[in-house]
């Protein structure tokens, strides 16, 4: 098994595009109608498949408390250049919170930003050498 992609629940489809666009994401293709509203399929530049699917329902409204369908945390995005990617977003208009270092490094940074409705989202830069996501190494003493 795998993890393929998530839905997000948006309030203004509109205005969530132009987010996740300047952000990088590209739009792939959308469904219209769906018992759950309408779906628009989005994936970054260098993933194969769709990562995210922005779900919108005027007509269902949209409870910021997470009362659709439960409460989403924050997702994460890796990056190669903190310093680059960080640049990117602010020109695009994007702002993103000062990264910061887990461990203390200069080469394994986070930063934090949110999306219209409040959705958070961590950038990842990780260490030279450290495999594309979190394994059960990152937990070995």
């Amino acid at each position: 098994m795998r993890t393929l992609h998530f839905g997000l629940r948006v309030a203004d489809l509109e205005r969530s595009l132009v987010f996740y666009t300047a952000v990088g994401y590209e739009v792939i293709g959308s469904v219209p109608e769906t018992p759950f509203g309408s779906l628009t399929m989005l994936k970054l530049p260098g993933d194969e498949f769709v990562s995210i699917e922005l779900v919108h329902d005027p007509a269902g409204g949209y409870k910021a408390d997470g009362g659709n369908s439960g409460v989403l945390n924050h997702f994460v995005i890796k990056v190669e250049s903190m310093t680059a990617t960080l640049g990117e977003l602010a020109a695009r208009g994007v702002d993103a919170e000062a990264p910061v270092s887990p461990d203390g490094s200069d080469d394994f940074l986070t930063a934090w930003l949110t999306d219209p409705d409040g959705n958070r989202i961590e950038l990842v830069q990780w260490p030279t050498g450290h495999p594309d996501g979190i394994t059960g190494e990152d937990w070995t003493d």
